[in-house]
């Protein structure tokens, strides 16, 4: 418990420090966000720093490390050393850090082309698809179960179609994160409760070895406590009105993260309810654009559909707290039902 704590407090000492910094940095080389015009609101917000994902990488990354610091030896000897990485934890940093750099390719391209074109769809797929294969290696190589999970594993081995999942489940996650970074600070505070259900699961899976099966759940615990703080940390800045919006790299990163520690903690579909808010947000764009091209019509005023409910005249800031209240009443029904499984499925005798 204690390193998942001192985790925690070094990825929101370092997020929340650097953050102020990097906007200064950001708004001196003129690294701004590109605003869509259809959101007549939102215009103020052209030119607010952007790419603030990076603080967040620098954050989690010095959490994870710090925590891994052992200062003494069994015998009680002060000693500074590492204690063991374990692959889990290492799998997590590759998609959380790997989509990120996506992400951090396509918000550059942005700022030098000065418009809101980024990377193309081919390029990013592939990087993509590159983060999916080694995830995969890696977790062939940790042992990792190939079956699909809900809160445990249900029996059915994918096999080689295990890539295909992860490929899945890191885009669409990531691509959910990056539709609900529409409003200032959504996709931080969800975020934040998603990641905090993650500590949860991880740990209970961590002092419940012989029920759950999961190696490295400590690993997970602690790469899930720093990033709830990284992103506690940066909705200090990122909260209406935002100072600093997160980019491509923060919502990639982010979302490549929540993928992995489902993967590794066998909460695959659980993680749709998890990240009900992203799913939603998906969905409705989805149907905005199936509506549109098959009927001509549109289903929303606007999507993702956030800004239907603006354009229907909701404040942003009231828009952004309803959808916070959504967030946490998914990620609390979905550590109901974990919890649930564990009562019903003879966790406690």
């Amino acid at each position: 418990m204690i390193v998942i704590t001192i985790a925690a407090v070094v990825s929101f000492g370092v997020t929340l420090v650097l953050t102020p910094i990097a906007i200064r940095v950001l708004r001196a080389r003129s690294v701004g966000q590109f605003i869509q015009e259809e959101v007549a609101g939102h215009m103020h917000k052209r030119g607010t720093p952007t790419m603030g994902g990076i603080v967040m990488i620098l954050g989690v990354t010095a959490g994870w490390l710090v925590a891994h610091v052992d200062a003494r030896t069994p015998d009680g000897a002060w000693d500074l050393s590492f204690r063991d990485f374990q692959m889990e934890g290492f799998l997590v940093m590759l998609a959380f850090v790997g989509m990120g750099v996506i992400g951090l390719v396509d918000d550059s391209l942005k700022v030098v082309r000065e418009r809101n074109l980024g990377l193309s769809k081919r390029w990013k797929f592939a990087g993509q698809l590159l983060i999916a294969g080694l995830f995969a290696w890696g977790a062939a190589v940790a042992d990792v179960t190939t079956e699909l999970s809900f809160t445990r594993p249900l029996g059915l081995d994918l096999g080689w179609l295990y890539v295909v999942l992860v490929l899945v489940m890191l885009t669409g996650t990531a691509n959910g994160v990056n539709f609900a970074d529409g409003l200032d600070g959504l996709a931080s505070g969800t975020g934040a409760a998603v990641f905090g259900s993650f500590v949860i699961i991880s740990f209970w899976q961590f002092r419940h070895p012989d029920f759950y099966g999961v190696e490295g759940a400590l690993d997970l615990a602690i790469m899930a406590s720093a990033l709830a703080a990284a992103t506690l940390a940066f909705l200090w800045w990122n909260g209406a009105p935002a100072r600093i919006m997160m980019g491509d790299v923060g919502s990639q990163a982010l979302g490549g993260a929540m993928a992995a520690l489902a993967l590794l903690s066998n909460t695959h579909l659980l993680l749709l309810i998890l990240g009900g808010l992203y799913v939603a947000e998906t969905l409705s764009v989805i149907i905005q654009v199936v509506a549109f091209r098959g009927w001509g019509r549109r289903v929303f005023r606007m999507a993702p559909f956030h800004h239907h409910f603006e354009l229907k005249g909701w404040p942003e800031t009231t828009v952004i707290i309803r959808l916070w209240i959504v967030g946490i009443l998914a990620a609390a029904m979905a550590l109901g039902l974990f919890y649930g499984d564990f009562i019903t499925s003879g966790g406690v005798d």
